[in-house]
């Protein structure tokens, strides 16, 4: 399917939940694996605010790109942030969704709005 990029320029994105590991399969607790490079994945849950409007999504990332220093409510930086729609049959129902990975996950500030600046 096709990979979309998501431009992040005007959204803050706020850390909800810390890195933990992706599994790949819950019954044997198997890690997922990025298909090319081997290295673990690691998901995180973060609330995506733009234009007045917010979502919660879960981010997949790569080990190596989980940066020191998150912390849980600060804002984030998602470098190459992309979403891609899947669907699937699951016991017999169709489901479908959107799938978000980011090359990294590193600290970031609060944006600065027009009207907070100091006056002159």
């Amino acid at each position: 399917m096709r990979t979309i990029r998501v431009e992040t320029t005007a959204a803050t994105i706020l850390l909800t939940e810390a890195p933990e590991p992706k599994v790949r399969d819950r019954q044997t607790g198997e890690i997922a694996k990025d298909a090319v490079s081997g290295e673990a994945l690691m998901t995180i849950g973060v609330v995506y605010i733009e234009d007045g409007e917010s979502a919660l999504i879960k981010v997949t990332v790569p080990e190596g790109g989980v940066s020191e220093g998150l912390v849980l409510g600060s804002p984030v930086s998602l470098p190459g942030l992309v979403a891609r729609p899947w669907e699937s049959v699951f016991n017999g129902q169709q489901r479908h969704g959107i799938a978000y990975r980011a090359a990294a996950v590193t600290p970031a500030a609060f944006p600065v709005s027009a009207g907070t600046g100091a006056a002159a």
